[in-house]
């Protein structure tokens, strides 16, 4: 391969000779299409959970039941595929484009085997939530969600993956048009399916679930079309021999890959579990975390976009031999957080109710307790904004470093041996119910937050930074 080709495949990385406003640019030109794309991605689940608001109190806590369930699985995969963008970071910081092809083609064998595991665990849904305690009727409607959009699991992760590759590039606007394009598409298949408008049939949570598996196989195939068309990724040629498969290169995805995947699934597994807890208290009770989540989730999506920036800036800066670069891509990113997590952290605090009826009128008397609750949630979810950003940011730039085990091990015990039993102890015991609950959540991020961030600072003492480690890796 010429160095011109080497030179146009390949990315700027971190320059140490730079001062840190030179990466403050460089992160914010790779994050802000990566932000606005997670936007418009919760923008799909936003859209879904306001439909599901007009349906009724018991259909919005069925969606919020069955996107808890879903999402644990999915989000936690989604943790282990993404390994493929620090993974490509570093090799192109290297300038090893062999490794890229190599990463990027085993990404989809990977996507294959966690759909081949995971679609028929999710199927059990209904007899899963029946045994944790959950209403009936509810259990029922999840399942109708799930059964229809248990089909994701293959498009999704395969949009991670597509991502991932473009995003280690540099590239991220595509991300941004094709996210916005399947949130206009998802809204209106919704609003035709789920609610039974223009003489299309009323198909409710059944709908819904079907829209959302359509629309992800929309996107994946218009990601996959750009890529594959582009003259400047021809060179990878994605799909030759891609019935060899890189064994080694495959266990190397699920060694590093795995932790991250269980650091993500303990922290949307303690929302799942509040949500389920939310169900011992009631439809109201459900129906108010769902909608105050969700409007949480979409201020998370800011940090979460960062983070993915995050992860490529260090990543580079690590696969080209820079302490310094890797020193100034966490830390302008920590600080971008900062500023953002404090405009939401006021916004929330000052416009809780504002908010709230946006997803459930309150004119409507069967809603009033549900805004009730969800706006008083919402104002415990200001307190912890801080540390909801950080800690994702802080993950990811060590995951930039491939330090993944021991961030994992953090995230179980801070999400699962605090935040679980604080929410247990304050929501049942402490009768503070859904503010208990809540107050869980806000615990088990502060740790985490607390505790990854030390670690990235002290990541030198930690002897994190191995150039001679990571060059045998990409070499493999």
């Amino acid at each position: 391969m010429t160095a011109q080709m080497e030179s146009s495949a390949v990315p700027a990385s971190v320059d140490v000779r730079s001062g840190w406003s030179v990466e403050f640019k460089a992160l914010f030109a790779l994050a802000w299409p990566l932000v606005l794309a997670q936007l418009a991605q919760n923008a799909l689940f936003t859209s879904d959970v306001i439909m599901m608001g007009w349906l009724g109190p018991k259909y919005l806590a069925g969606g919020a039941l069955a996107t808890a369930f879903l999402n644990m699985f999915l989000i936690g995969s989604i943790g282990l595929v993404g390994v493929v963008a620090p993974m490509v970071a570093q090799a192109l910081g290297a300038r090893d484009l062999r490794s890229v092809q190599r990463t990027l083609r085993t990404g989809f064998w990977v996507v294959i085997v966690i759909s081949a595991v995971l679609i028929p665990v999710v199927w059990q849904v209904k007899p899963i939530l029946l045994a944790l305690g959950q209403n009936p009727e509810a259990t029922g409607l999840a399942q109708d969600f799930v059964h229809h959009a248990a089909w994701l699991f293959l498009p999704a992760l395969g949009i991670i993956v597509l991502r991932s590759f473009l995003s280690a590039h540099g590239v991220t606007r595509p991300i941004l048009v094709i996210t916005i394009f399947g949130v206009f598409i998802n809204a209106g298949l919704n609003y035709c399916f789920m609610l039974g408008n223009f003489g299309f049939p009323r198909l409710e949570l059944k709908g819904s679930g079907t829209v959302t598996a359509t629309v992800n196989l929309i996107m994946f195939l218009m990601m996959l079309g750009y890529i594959v068309w582009h003259r400047r990724y021809r060179r990878y040629n994605m799909f030759g021999n891609f019935f060899n498969i890189d064994w080694a290169r495959l266990r190397e995805i699920f060694r590093i890959g795995t932790p991250i995947g269980l650091t993500v699934m303990a922290e949307v597994g303690l929302f799942s579990a509040a949500a389920i807890l939310m169900g011992l208290l009631g439809t109201d009770e459900v129906a108010a975390h769902a909608v105050a989540l969700q409007i949480t989730s979409m201020a998370f999506m800011v940090p979460l976009g960062l983070s993915m920036a995050t992860t490529v800036r260090v990543g580079l800066a690590y696969g080209g031999g820079s302490r310094e670069g890797i020193r100034k891509a966490g830390w302008s990113s920590i600080g971008m957080t900062f500023v953002f997590e404090s405009i939401t952290c006021t916004i929330f605090l000052l416009f809780p109710l504002q908010l709230v009826s946006l997803f459930l009128d309150p004119t409507h008397e069967i809603n009033v307790h549900a805004v009730g609750l969800a706006a008083t949630y919402l104002i415990v979810s200001a307190l912890f904004q801080l540390a909801d950003g950080t800690q994702v940011i802080a993950a990811a730039a060590l995951r930039g470093l491939n330090d993944t085990k021991v961030p994992m091990i953090i995230a179980i015990v801070g999400y699962w041996l605090v935040g679980l039993p604080v929410a247990y102890l304050c929501g049942f015991v402490l009768n503070w119910h859904g503010v208990g609950i809540w107050s869980g959540l806000a615990a088990g991020l502060s740790f985490v937050a607390i505790v990854l961030t030390a670690r990235f600072a002290m990541r030198e003492r930690l002897n994190l930074i191995r150039f001679d480690k990571l060059r045998e890796q990409i070499d493999a």
